[in-house]
């Protein structure tokens, strides 16, 4: 798995972070839904630049002109509900993509520091020899995102899959990485080195979906 953080070097983007961290900023549900979004664009500019190519001539009022154009069949699957304000950051770029979408949640039986990925909703269009983005802000454990792509089996093998978070802790990081095979990318804003006992990203930023739209019941 190719592995890129694109917070390493200094951009705009660390701006976005450290807002949708700092806890009197993150108050704001709408401002926080905004700097996701926003990093998410970002995050799908810079993946553009991997994606393949095609020289099309365009009719312009006054000639010609030759321009590469975007030939990837692009599908754009988010993980309820948090993934959706990432969602609408990468469909802002990738107007043309299908979209699929899936939820997951943590499921505590008895122990609240173990529990398991639990996947009730799945739409999604054919995945076959097309391009997969696997959008979900927060990569703690990394079992989300491998509960995810399981369930998107039967729809097709893609051709290259990108996964895309916001921020991720290493252990997670690891866990995807020994799951996912083949032409596969990770396209990170942050990287976190540790969880605490509940699973949740060190320093981090909290529960993003709470923080987007409101705490769950």
């Amino acid at each position: 798995m190719h592995i890129h953080h694109i917070s390493q070097q200094n951009s705009i983007l660390n701006t976005f972070i450290s807002e949708i961290r700092n806890t009197d900023l993150q108050k704001d549900s709408m401002r926080f839904r905004r700097n996701i979004e926003r990093i998410g664009e970002i995050l799908g500019y810079e993946m553009s630049k991997s994606l393949n190519y095609k020289n099309t001539s365009i009719t312009t009022p006054l000639g010609h002109c030759n321009i590469d154009l975007l030939e990837n069949n692009i599908v754009l699957c988010s993980i309820l509900r948090a993934g959706v304000p990432l969602h609408n950051g990468l469909l802002n770029y990738f107007d043309t993509a299908e979209n699929a979408f899936i939820s997951a949640y943590r499921h505590h039986k008895h122990d609240p520091e173990s529990f398991e990925i639990i996947v009730e909703y799945l739409a999604c269009p054919s995945l076959e020899n097309k391009t997969l983005i696997l959008a979900d802000p927060m990569l703690a454990t990394g079992q989300s995102m491998v509960a995810t792509f399981e369930a998107l089996k039967p729809f097709g093998t893609p051709k290259e899959i990108h996964l895309m978070s916001v921020i991720g802790a290493q252990e997670g990081i690891d866990f995807v990485e020994n799951h996912f095979y083949g032409n596969v990318h990770l396209w990170i804003a942050a990287i976190d080195e540790t969880l605490n006992e509940k699973g949740y990203i060190v320093p981090g930023l909290g529960d993003a979906g709470d923080l987007a739209f409101g705490q769950k019941l």
